[in-house]
């Protein structure tokens, strides 16, 4: 049996592709789906995913054209290339999608994210994290004598480089929106 490839530290697969059958390499792709602004249009989407097996890394949802009621849906998922391209095609039969488009292989995407953390600490450790903050562009949203709430905005990468110096720093919270993204060009 050959080795299964796993890209970007990913482990997760879906249930139906338990088996592998040839040298697959498992790869995140950054899905934007363009679908009809109409009540449960959503749950069809993520019903698609659930009921395979498949893992949403990140999901985004926003109306793009008030006037025509469309929405953009942004999915981040795992997957082999056959299993994306099953992902796609599936999602492309649900009646209200309009397009689906994978940003990872149609060219390069300008992908972006934005996070809140809630980091509490005293002395040394607050100004440790108000330097780490400096380097990192985050914005500082709330202070209190207890607290600091910085907003971060770039790529996910970013994101969790911040997280990880944050940690040791009195992390207390964080939330995250999901990635956001673009085809370049």
């Amino acid at each position: 049996m050959n080795a299964l490839k796993i890209e970007q530290g990913s482990t997760s697969h879906s249930v139906y592709n338990l088996r592998s059958t040839a040298d697959e390499t498992i790869r995140k792709h950054t899905l934007a789906v363009i679908v009809e602004n109409v009540p449960g249009v959503l749950a069809r989407v993520i019903g698609l995913f659930a009921g395979r097996g498949y893992n949403i890394d990140s999901l985004t949802v926003a109306e793009v054209d008030h006037e025509g009621h469309f929405s953009r849906i942004t999915i981040v998922t795992s997957g082999t290339d056959h299993i994306v391209e099953q992902i796609k095609a599936q999602l492309g039969r649900i009646v209200v999608v309009q397009e689906v488009h994978d940003l990872t292989v149609e060219g390069r995407a300008v992908e972006r994210e934005l996070a809140l953390f809630k980091v509490a600490g005293t002395g040394e450790k607050r100004i440790e994290a108000l330097r780490l903050a400096e380097i990192f562009r985050a914005n500082v949203v709330d202070s209190t004598l207890e607290s600091f709430t910085f907003e971060v905005t770039g790529t996910p990468e970013k994101i969790d480089a911040f997280a990880d110096l944050m940690r040791p720093l009195g992390l207390d919270e964080l939330a995250r929106t999901g990635v956001a993204a673009l085809a370049r060009g």
